[in-house]
C-alpha cells in the first residue's frame, strides 16, 4: 500500500512539473500587470513604465503599470506577495520593502521572488550653506561638536532616513530626525534654514545646490556621480568602502516557475541595455543595473543583514 501510494505521488509530481514546463512555455497568454510603488510620475514609475512599454513588444501582450501607495510599499508587496505564482502580477519596488521593512513592522511575511534589479539611485549629503562647512570631514567635526543634529527626511525607512542614520553610525554623531511627508514642504523648509542637513536624490537637490540654496557635501556611491563630478564620494572624503544605492526592483510572488521569472529576466534586461536607453535615465539619476535573478537575490540577502543592523542600532521604527 506504501509503495503503491509512493508511486501516486511520485507521478503526480511529475504531472506537476510538466504542468508548470507547459504553462511557462505559452507565457504570456494575457496582459501582465506590474504594481509599482509610486505615485504617477515618480522615479519608480516612470522607469517601470518605459520597462513595460519595450517588453510588451517583445511579449506580444500588454504590460499594465498599477500604481498602489501607502505603508511603505507594504501593501503593494503583500499584494503580490498573495497573487497567484503565475507571471501575470509583478512587483517593482525599491529593495528596501524586502531589505528593511520587516525590521521596521511586526509580522511582515511577504513570499517574494527576485527577477532583476533593473536599477539604482543615489543619495547625497546636502546641508545649508550657512553651515560653516566645505566637506565630509568639517561636516563631522562640527556634527561632533554641536550635538544631535536637526535633519530631514521622507519618511521613516526612506532613503535619506537610512543613509544618515548609516552614516552617523559609521561617523560618531548624534541625529535628531524630522520626517517629512512631503517633497516640497522639506525643500522649502530646508532653503529657509529651518533645518541645516539632509541625505536627498542627486538628481532632485543638486539644481538647487548649483544655483547656491544649499551645498552638495558628498554622494553615497563608490564613483563620483557624472550629475555631479565635483562632488567627492563619502569612500573618499574619509569612509574607504562606504557605498549605498536605492535598488529598483522586479519581483514575482513565490512560487512563479523558474522558466518564468528566466523569461522576464531576459526581457527586462533586453529591453534596458541600448546605450541611448541607459542615457537618458542617467540624466534623471536613474543608473542602469539589469541584474540577473541571482545577483538581485544576492543583493537583497546582503541588504538584509546591513539594515538589520540599522535599525537595530538606531531604535529605528515604522510609521
Amino acid at each position: 500500500m506504501a509503495r503503491r501510494l509512493s508511486s501516486v505521488s511520485l507521478v503526480l509530481s511529475f504531472v506537476l512539473v510538466a504542468l508548470q514546463g507547459a504553462a511557462a512555455q505559452s507565457y504570456p497568454t494575457h496582459p501582465i500587470r506590474i504594481i509599482v510603488l509610486s505615485a504617477a510620475g515618480g522615479p519608480l514609475d516612470v522607469i517601470c513604465r518605459a520597462v513595460a512599454e519595450k517588453i510588451s513588444v517583445e511579449l506580444k501582450q500588454p504590460v499594465v503599470v498599477e500604481s498602489r501607495t501607502g505603508a511603505g510599499g507594504n501593501l503593494a508587496a503583500d499584494f503580490v506577495s498573495k497573487s497567484a505564482p503565475d507571471g501575470y502580477t509583478l512587483l517593482f519596488t525599491l529593495s528596501t520593502t524586502l531589505t528593511v521593512n520587516p525590521y521596521l513592522y511586526k509580522d511582515l511575511s511577504f513570499n517574494l521572488k527576485p527577477i532583476t534589479v533593473v536599477n539604482y539611485s543615489t543619495q547625497t549629503l546636502f546641508v545649508h550653506p550657512s553651515l560653516p562647512v566645505n566637506n565630509v570631514s568639517e561636516f563631522v567635526a562640527w556634527a561632533k561638536k554641536t550635538g544631535p543634529v536637526l535633519y530631514a527626511h521622507g519618511g521613516n525607512g526612506t532613503s535619506s532616513h537610512l543613509v544618515m542614520e548609516y552614516f552617523r553610525l559609521l561617523a560618531g554623531f548624534e541625529t535628531s530626525p524630522v520626517p517629512y511627508r512631503g517633497a516640497a514642504s522639506m525643500v522649502a523648509d530646508f532653503i529657509a534654514g529651518q533645518f541645516k542637513v539632509s541625505f536627498g536624490s542627486t538628481s532632485g537637490l543638486l539644481p538647487l545646490a548649483t544655483a547656491g540654496k544649499i551645498r552638495a557635501l558628498a554622494v553615497s556611491t563608490a564613483q563620483r556621480s557624472p550629475l555631479a563630478p565635483d562632488v567627492p564620494t563619502i569612500a573618499e572624503s574619509g569612509y574607504p568602502g562606504f557605498e549605498l544605492t536605492t535598488d529598483f526592483v522586479l519581483l514575482a510572488p513565490g512560487g512563479t516557475p523558474d522558466e518564468i521569472v528566466s523569461l522576464l529576466e531576459r526581457e527586462v534586461r533586453q529591453a534596458v541595455s541600448p546605450a541611448e536607453f541607459r542615457d537618458r535615465f542617467a540624466k534623471q539619476d536613474i543608473w542602469i543595473v539589469a541584474s540577473t535573478a541571482a545577483e538581485a537575490a544576492s543583493r537583497i540577502k546582503a541588504g538584509s543583514a546591513l539594515w538589520a543592523d540599522v535599525v537595530v542600532r538606531t531604535g529605528m521604527k515604522g510609521e
